[in-house]
């Protein structure tokens, strides 16, 4: 009896050992909390104290649509609490709610001190489509809201998207833009580029043009109305005349309309004239890739 009590002993002494632990870890966690809870209350009194309120709010940045000095009167007083107090997250927001502004970093600066860098939008093109003509997209292909007024001086062109755009259709036709842009130069700038729902892109210049690109890969458009450009003075020096209207659709040439001339159909078309049939072979032009 006395051999079985000695082997109970160090199992309940084992026990009571780790109750001991568990107790000691208790108490730390305790006080660990119990501290934080009080150097967190330390900090916010700390951080009410006049020493460390909001003196400065410094504004940075290449600003063109706004006034740092408007920025600052109507966003500062929204700025609740000290230089600890104040929450970065909601002052960057308030500040981006400003119009044309597109990014906005926040940051203290020791020890009464928040720094602002505001990064303007730059409107690149007008952007369309459904019931929608009030917004801009800027140069990183972003659709933003602003006051079309304030740039109504800068001839952009427009980007007519279409129904149901998706999140990123305005960079995308972006590109496409700064694509054709440098390709079309010589017969005019792009006023409008479209995209139907279908893919198939076209372009509206300001000199009264209109060309119908298709569809295909970006390269596939883009060689394409390369193409057409390259041929096109060998037509009009045979028709010298503004271009008016291109199709550019077909797998090996090309449509165009000149500006001033008709075709015998057109003619044939008009009421009260009857002309005969010509026994005149007529002629296709078809543009040589390799030209």
């Amino acid at each position: 009896m006395q051999a079985a009590a000695a082997l109970h002993l160090p199992r309940e002494a084992d026990e009571a050992s780790q109750d001991v632990r568990w107790m000691n870890v208790a108490t730390c966690l305790l006080v660990g909390v119990a501290l934080c809870a009080l150097l967190a209350a330390g900090l916010q009194r700390l951080g009410r104290l006049p020493f460390f309120n909001l003196t400065e709010v410094r504004l940075e940045g290449d600003l063109v649509r706004n006034n740092l000095a408007t920025v600052r009167a109507n966003i500062v007083p929204r700025l609740p609490g000290g230089f600890f107090l104040v929450d970065l997250a909601r002052a960057r927001d308030a500040f981006e709610a400003v119009p044309w502004v597109r990014k906005a970093v926040v940051r203290r600066v020791w020890p009464n001190e928040l720094r602002v860098h505001l990064e303007e939008h730059r409107p690149a093109a007008y952007w369309q489509h459904e019931d929608r003509d009030d917004q801009l997209v800027n140069t990183f292909g972003e659709v933003f809201d602003a006051n079309l007024g304030d740039v109504e001086d800068e001839h952009l062109p427009t980007l007519a998207a279409p129904a149901n755009p998706s999140a990123d259709q305005a960079r995308l036709m972006l590109d496409m833009l700064r694509r054709l842009q440098p390709v079309l130069r010589s017969l005019g700038d792009i006023e409008t580029l479209r995209l139907t729902e279908r893919g198939s892109w076209s372009v509206e210049l300001d000199s009264d043009a209109t060309l119908m690109l298709g569809r295909g890969s970006d390269d596939e458009v883009v060689e394409r109305t390369q193409r057409f450009v390259r041929t096109l003075p060998a037509l009009q020096r045979d028709y010298p005349a503004p271009l008016s209207h291109a199709d550019l659709r077909y797998p090996e040439a090309y449509a165009v309309k000149l500006r001033g001339t008709t075709t015998l159909q057109d003619d044939l078309n008009k009421p009260g004239v009857a002309r005969k049939p010509s026994s005149a072979p007529t002629r296709s032009i078809t543009p040589n890739p390799t030209r």
